[in-house]
């Protein structure tokens, strides 16, 4: 079940929304990226740092933060998930880089 994975973590009212309207679609969704995670070689700090870039370069600020808190408490630094957002302004464009920058600094903020 989705909300036992949330273990008092911030979760945006419209994903709980979600989780309540549609719970076989979003244990499906659950699954099928839980299943990805653990699919490769990478390690667990690899994977989130990858999936905290992709979300930069989606331009999605819900994911921007999610990955932000979740790389945080994977042990990863501030200045490394800066460094990702940098790093990734020359292929997605200073304005989406600047806009991940805020939302994840008002993630550490928080």
């Amino acid at each position: 079940m989705v909300s036992a994975k949330t273990n008092g973590a911030y979760v945006p009212t419209i994903y709980r929304e979600f989780v309540r309207d549609y719970p076989a679609v979003a244990n499906a969704y659950e699954a099928f990226a839980s299943a990805v995670h653990d699919a490769g070689p990478l390690d667990e700090r690899t994977r989130r740092l990858v999936k905290f870039a992709a979300a930069v370069g989606a331009g999605s600020e819900g994911a921007v933060r999610s990955h932000a808190r979740k790389a945080l408490a994977a042990g990863i630094s501030r200045q490394e998930i800066e460094h990702v957002i940098l790093l990734a302004a020359p292929n997605v464009g200073l304005p989406t880089s600047i806009a991940a920058l805020g939302w994840a600094r008002e993630v550490f903020g928080s």
